[in-house]
């Protein structure tokens, strides 16, 4: 049921190292974001999959998790992502990258949600460094990276709570290293 796909896709930023996300199921992710919806069909999403060691540990190198949790540098050592897919933007197909967010999010969920179908999970990173992350991984000027899709075997337990009396939506951990993802309910929500 999709509904419990969407609850077990969580922002994953621990990983079983010794687990290998290999080319062929990074592929098959790719090609069902393939099929989803483009603003006016455009399709100027461009997919490079990250699975050899020197090149996770170069993308690991490039990314920065987290950042609501100011006491502590994530993924723990030992715990980072075995794959990526780095997202990028066609400028030939979409002159200003921005323009293509919608289908982004819509490419970016649809490979999570796959993901955790097929027992990984993983985490959605806008933030790194993406300018070196260019020169890295791409091969033509008009290919903009946008969105780093970190890609595993998760290890971390991640829980679903109400958003406090306060209204704070800031995600946190307790002493045992659990990630707690507060979500609004139901009825905070509808209008």
């Amino acid at each position: 049921m999709i509904k419990d796909l969407v609850k077990r896709n969580r922002s994953y930023r621990g990983f079983d190292e010794s687990f290998k996300v290999d080319e062929e199921t990074l592929t098959e992710l790719i090609d069902i974001a393939r099929l989803t919806a483009s603003g006016a069909n455009a399709q100027p999403l461009k997919y490079h999959p990250i699975f050899k060691e020197e090149e996770v540990k170069k993308m690991n190198s490039l990314t920065r998790w987290g950042k609501m949790l100011t006491n502590m540098t994530l993924p723990h050592p030992g715990q980072f992502p075995t794959a990526y897919i780095l997202m990028f933007v066609d400028t030939d197909i979409c002159k200003e990258p921005k323009n293509a967010d919608a289908d982004l999010g819509i490419a970016a969920q649809t490979i999570m949600l796959a993901a955790v179908e097929k027992g990984l999970g993983g985490c959605m990173i806008a933030n790194f460094d993406k300018e070196a992350a260019f020169e890295a991984f791409s091969h033509k000027p008009n290919h903009r990276p946008m969105l780093a899709l970190a890609i595993g075997k998760p290890i971390e337990t991640v829980k679903l709570v109400d958003v406090n009396e306060d209204g704070s939506t800031k995600y946190y951990r307790d002493d045992r290293d659990v990630h707690y993802v507060p979500k609004r309910k139901l009825e905070d929500i509808l209008i």
